[in-house]
């Protein structure tokens, strides 16, 4: 079977946290979804902890960098799909409807994504069920995962090799 990948679309607004960034590359890589950085980021592209933890996978990677949210943004088919994931949306990503094409819009380590971003996302603002109150978030890489199988799993797993 070929594969035809997720047919995803992976965005990471000014990413800090370079083995998180290898992570989220080497998922790309396997499923075959693409993968926009959001600059300015944390760290140079040759660091040897993004590289590491990206493994051999980041030859296999679409990926691609912009300057900034603005230029991303005005770069997008006029009917693209974006889903905000972040802290206090109204929407569980499990109840979510993705399509192939969509993007999944991911923020910084530290401090999320900007809140002129998402506020009136109405139901593309999603969020990741927390059971622990005085727990600020999940690691990015596993939030990109968890929301990413997600969206492949109501694909179908379209692609699966």
């Amino acid at each position: 079977m070929s594969c035809l990948g997720s047919g995803m679309n992976i965005v990471l607004v000014e990413p800090e946290i370079p083995p998180n960034t290898g992570n989220i590359g080497r998922l790309c890589s396997v499923t075959q979804t693409k993968l926009h950085l959001i600059e300015p980021l944390g760290f140079d592209l040759d660091d040897s902890r993004l590289k590491r933890a990206g493994m051999d996978y980041w030859q296999h990677v679409e990926w691609k960098i912009w300057e900034s949210w603005t230029a991303f943004a005005g770069s997008l088919p006029e009917n693209s799909k974006l889903w905000f994931i972040e802290t206090g949306g109204p929407v569980c990503y499990s109840d979510a409807q993705f399509s192939r094409g969509d993007y999944l819009v991911f923020g910084r380590e530290s401090s999320g994504l900007p809140g002129e971003l998402y506020r009136d996302a109405g139901e593309r603002w999603l969020y990741i069920p927390m059971f622990r109150e005085d727990a600020r978030s999940l690691n990015i890489s596993n939030c990109v995962a968890l929301v990413l199988y997600e969206a492949i799993r109501q694909l179908g797993f379209d692609g699966e090799m």
